[in-house]
């Protein structure tokens, strides 16, 4: 099979792998649809990588026991894995298990995990039925592209009588527009790329304010009418805009990270936190007992499509890297069977 590969600093490649066995409840899945996510890191940074992506949709092509899926069956690979018996799998939250196998010690293979590829192994419990008619483009955003946001969301309780704030507006920030607005809720946005703010405000949203201006929680104060924004959702994974997250949200209000940070971010309990009465959230993924609410959005939403601003043959790696890379872009989706020009 081929997947793709980062060989060095802006270089891509697409290279042969072993073929996949199927092993217990661990199942081949053809990928007909990977979309890109933060991997664009590693190729700017030049960081060797083997294993790229963690979202596809596809078919399921060999299993080696019965079990909760058959050949021919059209899924949505779950990132990451779960040991399938602990409180936190059987409610849904797999994401949190403190116990995910070792994949080669499972598997006995080395490859299967890379979903920029033509094929990879998943359990069987981890792929959630894709509806037929439903792209597998579209069935793919289940993963990143809507469903960080959306775990978030439900957790905040957000809804039509809202004003979310979201910070950073890459393919999960866009994301969080689809469903923010699916809900009826009011969206205003930080963010410093112009082809995403020009996106954000095709989407639907009511401001999208540059971060770099002075005044930017001034500006946010004055389209609340001086209270703050109910709900904040934190995309960016940059402190500064945590920050903002915090010092833009009213009092009682809730404020969601979903944006991979590894940084200090400043708090003070008594002002930001006992006297204002604030939520703070880390959400990661969603419980998968919501995912046929996710479907919902995927199916009813009239913004999905622009959330997808590209879709490209795997054989176009190095383009889809360099694309990514720009930030001008919403979710690149890459398709591992087809060739020739990308849309």
């Amino acid at each position: 099979m081929k997947k793709a590969v980062v060989r060095g600093e802006c270089q891509a490649a697409v290279v042969e792998a072993p073929e996949l066995t199927p092993v217990e409840n661990w199942v081949v899945v053809k990928v007909h649809a990977a979309p890109m996510c933060a991997e664009y890191k590693s190729f700017v940074a030049g960081t060797p990588t083997a294993v790229l992506g963690h979202e596809a949709a596809g078919e399921v092509v060999a299993v080696a026991q019965p079990g909760k899926v058959k050949v021919g069956d059209r899924v949505v690979a779950m990132p990451l894995y779960g040991c399938g018996r602990c409180a936190l799998c059987h409610s849904g939250d797999y994401i949190h298990c403190q116990q995910q196998p070792d994949f080669v010690a499972a598997t006995g293979q080395s490859e299967g995990q890379a979903t920029m590829a033509q094929y990879i192994l998943k359990q069987d419990w981890l792929l959630m039925p894709l509806p037929d008619g439903v792209p597998y483009e579209r069935g793919a955003l289940a993963c990143c592209g809507i469903g960080p946001s959306f775990g978030a969301l439900q957790s905040m309780g957000v809804s039509a009588f809202d004003t979310l704030l979201i910070t950073g507006l890459g393919p999960v920030g866009l994301g969080a527009i689809v469903n923010a607005r699916f809900r009826g809720t009011r969206v205003i946005a930080v963010e410093t790329v112009p082809w995403r703010a020009e996106r954000a405000l095709a989407m639907g949203a009511a401001a999208v304010i540059d971060p770099r201006d002075e005044g930017v929680l001034a500006q946010i104060l004055e389209l609340t009418g001086g209270r703050g924004v109910d709900c904040a959702l934190d995309c960016s994974g940059n402190v500064q805009a945590e920050r903002l997250c915090v010092d833009a949200t009213r009092r009682k209000g809730k404020v969601a990270f979903v944006g991979e940070c590894y940084d200090d971010l400043h708090l003070q309990i008594s002002p930001d936190m006992i006297r204002k009465g604030l939520t703070l959230l880390g959400s990661w993924h969603y419980n998968l007992n919501e995912y046929p609410k996710i479907m919902q959005v995927i199916q009813e939403s009239p913004l999905l499509d622009q959330l997808i601003s590209h879709v490209m043959p795997l054989s176009e790696i190095q383009a889809a890297f360099e694309l990514s890379a720009s930030h001008e872009t919403a979710k690149i989706v890459l398709q591992p069977w087809t060739s020739g020009e990308h849309t």
